[in-house]
């Protein structure tokens, strides 16, 4: 699938693999709209994903590192898509500071490369990328 903007790859690393996870989420708004609990967002873009053989991990657990000790609470990322990218799904009015924090540390937590925030909660699919 061909990038459909023309940024920096060093920059914007994974474009082709973050369209084509929008792209999904853009298709399960459309079928869903808003309104839905997160959960239900989350099973349609796993059929999504399996439909379109895309490699992925749901709920994947991450321990966190603290100094010697690995601490017994770890972080659950919601998707991990084509191994690099931390994929959060919401169902709310709007994305928030709070969630670009979590991503952050998420992504420093999983040395994944991107984290993209999804919200499904208004008129419009809202998606942010997040990039360390």
């Amino acid at each position: 699938m061909a990038t459909k903007n023309n940024y920096n790859n060093e920059k914007y690393p994974l474009q082709n693999e973050t369209y084509q996870i929008i792209g999904i989420c853009k298709e399960v708004h459309k079928i869903l709209g808003k309104g839905f609990l997160e959960i239900v967002y989350k099973d349609a873009i796993e059929y999504e994903l399996k439909q379109k053989s895309i490699l992925y991990e749901r709920e994947k657990r991450y321990e966190i590192q603290y100094k010697e000790i690995i601490l017994p609470h770890y972080y659950q990322a919601d998707f991990v898509v084509f191994s690099d990218i931390i994929l959060e799904v919401k169902a709310q009015e709007g994305v928030v500071d709070e969630h670009y924090k979590y991503v952050i540390n998420y992504l420093s937590a999983s040395k994944c490369k991107i984290g993209l925030i999804v919200n499904f909660g208004r008129d419009s699919l809202e998606y942010k990328r997040v990039i360390l």
